[in-house]
């Protein structure tokens, strides 16, 4: 899931030359060839974490919006 890897002896040695290195691209780093987890500057983390916000608003929304017999007429002007 992402370009860049490093094994996580690298990370551990040098985790700024790491930061440095990935120019604020996402870092997979390794345990064992596989990924332990991802290194990600704080603006690509955020903005991972609106859209999860996001996509679980439309999810309750969608929900609503399915069950129509709790459904309440309202007009403009009452809201």
């Amino acid at each position: 899931m992402a370009e860049l890897s490093v094994s996580m002896s690298e990370f551990k040695r040098n985790p700024a030359a790491v930061l440095r290195e990935s120019r604020n691209r996402p870092v997979a780093v390794l345990n064992h060839n596989r990924p332990a987890f991802y290194m990600v500057e704080p603006q690509l983390f955020e903005a991972m974490m609106e859209e999860l916000a996001d996509n679980d608003l439309y999810r309750k929304a969608a929900t609503r919006l399915a069950d129509k017999s709790r459904a309440v007429e309202v007009s403009l002007d009452q809201l």
